[in-house]
């Protein structure tokens, strides 16, 4: 079969019954180790996924598809899942907790299947027996896993779903990137597995738009793929070029192209680029090498989880470096020389480092900014290992034979109640910002991230605006270049009596370390005008726009301005802008309202109140204005 054509007839079914038992069994496991994780609220950068106001449109979920930059990244069929999710439950954190949750459970499920069939009908090299079983006269065969590896798909799939490593991108709405994504991912190899099978065209294309949907989830997926491959020289010994490779070139060209693409968004609109980003070859080298090392020594020892971790300093010049990619290199070349006798854990190793190649340096990502490793870059590399590790559990226990029938499934029992009461302790972690950064800085107190986003956190709580001005200041000591730090120590300034010199002096700080950074601007253009340098601030606000067009606020402000200061046409043209970015601004309606006013169009102005009204209720501005309006002759 090795030289078989990429397409041929189909040949007869196969079923795998018996897997509705443990399916239930995992998914509730999972869903109950992840409760506390239903109370989350929104963290860090969630509200930079959660649909945005001016994309809650169908016009704006047309933007999601067409236009790169409207959302954090161009992840479409993510952003339309959030899009979809907001019109639901709006923005309540529950719901979107609720979905990734179910999404994290049906992955781990597909997993499963996904395992058990590559075990059903594995040649006896790889030490995978076949087993087949009539059931009645005419009856479809039943394929199931024999020994040594019976339940292995199962035991991995609570090892997946339960493993804490995994809380990150579950408990952390953003990462529901990573949960839909390996839904897509899991589900185009088990469809790709059965075309390889049966070789039915339709299976074939089926599978690849799965695979199309995982990489507009995240571009992680491309590495699918390359992991076939690999399942397929493990299974059969050799690849063949008709049969196993080309009909996944369509594939790895897509994959190629989508990660290409999404290095390009990740440059040109998160901001990896830069000083932090400006790493020489060889210190690339050093990051994965190390990095390899933590994310396998995670999943061994899943102790001492945390939010942020040390971004380690790396240097060619010093020797011991050097031994975490030597160490990498000497395990591939342990496991290349033990393939005659064993190809899966050389297999396993290559997905592994496979999957996670996105993530070790070699390619620019925003998160590397403030750690080199994060739980959950590892989120879909770690199939691969706890496959094995469940491959190995199961065949080890059966080896030894000892004791009575009841201790492995007991053992088995034991460490999933382990693993799932660390899930749920961990979960703990990411109930709320303040959490979240206070219990990242115990364990990691040189963050500098966590010390500005729990000053952030403190900003917005009555009373602790002198603990947020403590925290800016500390994550500037840790580094002085942050702009963003530069710019929030600013604001809480420019909210203190006497200190709106201070904070003007901030927001010129972080423009010199970043000319081009909108917020500063902006902040520094309503500053400006408090202190009476309008003609100052009416060029900050065009140079935020300039930076980020789609800042509704800076084009509001601007047309305000311009309407104080004679130039009412010009003002309601930015207003009116504001109001296109976003429709239901209510203080550009305000605005626009003021200045229809302000030009004797007293009937528009009422509708732009009346909308006031309509997103607000009750809005006491709106109310007097109207109140005026109509009894003014």
């Amino acid at each position: 079969m090795v030289n078989a054509p990429p397409f041929e007839k189909a040949g007869p079914r196969r079923t795998i019954p018996g897997c509705i038992g443990p399916a239930v069994l995992v998914f509730c496991v999972t869903i109950i180790a992840y409760l506390p994780g239903l109370s989350g609220d929104f963290i860090w950068n969630d509200n930079d996924y959660v649909t945005a106001p001016g994309l809650r449109s169908l016009g704006g979920l047309t933007l999601i598809w067409t236009r790169p930059g409207v959302t954090q990244q161009y992840y479409p069929l993510l952003h339309s899942a959030f899009w979809v999710q907001h019109c639901i439950w709006g923005d309540h954190p529950l719901g979107y907790h609720v979905a990734t949750l179910l999404l994290h459970a049906g992955s781990a499920v597909l997993f499963a299947l996904v395992l058990r069939r590559l075990l059903i009908g594995q040649d006896t090299q790889a030490g995978v027996s076949v087993g087949v079983e009539q059931h009645a006269v005419g009856a479809l065969p039943r394929f199931t896993v024999q020994q040594p590896y019976a339940g292995a798909e199962w035991l991995a799939a609570l090892l997946f779903a339960l493993h804490p490593v995994h809380v990150e991108s579950v408990a952390w709405i953003s990462e529901q990137k990573n949960t839909l994504s390996l839904v897509f991912y899991l589900a185009a190899a088990l469809v790709y597995l059965r075309f390889d099978e049966a070789r039915r065209p339709r299976d074939y294309f089926a599978a690849l738009a799965l695979f199309v949907c995982s990489l507009l989830s995240k571009t992680v997926t491309a590495t699918l793929p390359a992991a076939l491959l690999v399942v397929f020289w493990w299974k059969r010994g050799r690849l063949g070029w008709r049969r196993d490779v080309l009909p996944l070139l369509p594939w790895l060209a897509l994959g190629a192209a989508a990660g290409l693409f999404s290095s390009w968004v990740e440059q040109a609109y998160v901001g990896a680029r830069g000083g932090d980003f400006d790493l020489p070859v060889l210190s690339r080298v050093l990051v994965a090498g190390r990095a390899l090392w933590f994310y396998a020594g995670k999943v061994v020892w899943p102790f001492g989880l945390n939010f942020v971790y040390p971004r380690w300093t790396v240097d060619a010049a010093v020797w011991w470096q050097w031994l975490f990619p030597l160490g990498v290199l000497a395990v591939a070349g342990a496991l290349w020389a033990l393939r005659r006798r064993t190809r899966g854990p050389l297999a396993a190793f290559l997905i592994f480092a496979g999957s996670l190649f996105p993530a070790l340096s070699f390619v620019n990502l925003y998160g590397a900014r403030y750690s080199w490793v994060w739980d959950h870059w590892q989120y879909l590399p770690d199939l691969s290992l706890l496959a094995l590790a469940a491959a190995g559990i199961t065949a080890g226990w059966r080896r030894i034979a000892i004791g009575p029938r009841w201790l492995g499934p007991g053992l088995v029992g034991a460490l999933a109640a382990a693993l799932g009461a660390l899930t749920w302790v961990h979960c703990a972690m990411f109930r709320d910002n303040q959490t979240l950064y206070l219990t990242t800085l115990e364990r990691n107190p040189g963050s500098w991230l966590a010390h500005n986003n729990l000053g952030l956190a403190w900003s917005k709580m009555p009373g602790r605006l002198d603990d947020a001005i403590a925290q800016y200041e500390e994550a500037l000591r840790l580094k002085p270049d942050i702009a963003e730090t530069h710019t929030n120590l600013g604001i809480a300034w420019s909210r203190m009596p006497g200190r709106l010199d201070d904070a003007i002096a901030q927001y010129e700080e972080a423009l010199r370390l970043d000319p081009n950074y909108s917020d500063a601007h902006f902040y520094l253009a309503n500053a400006l005008v408090q202190s009476g340098r309008i003609p100052d601030a009416i060029q900050h606000y065009e140079a935020a726009l300039r930076a980020q067009p789609d800042l509704a606020e800076a084009s509001n402000n601007l047309g305000m301005i311009l309407c104080r200061i004679g130039r009412p046409r010009e003002g309601i043209e930015r207003i009116e802008a504001a109001i296109r970015m976003q429709p239901d601004f209510a203080q550009a309606h305000f605005a626009r309202g003021a200045a229809l006013l302000q030009t004797g169009r007293k009937a528009e102005a009422i509708a732009e109140y009346e909308k006031v009204l309509q997103l607000r209720p009750g809005d006491p501005g709106a109310l007097r204005m109207l109140e005026l309006i109509r009894s003014s002759p």
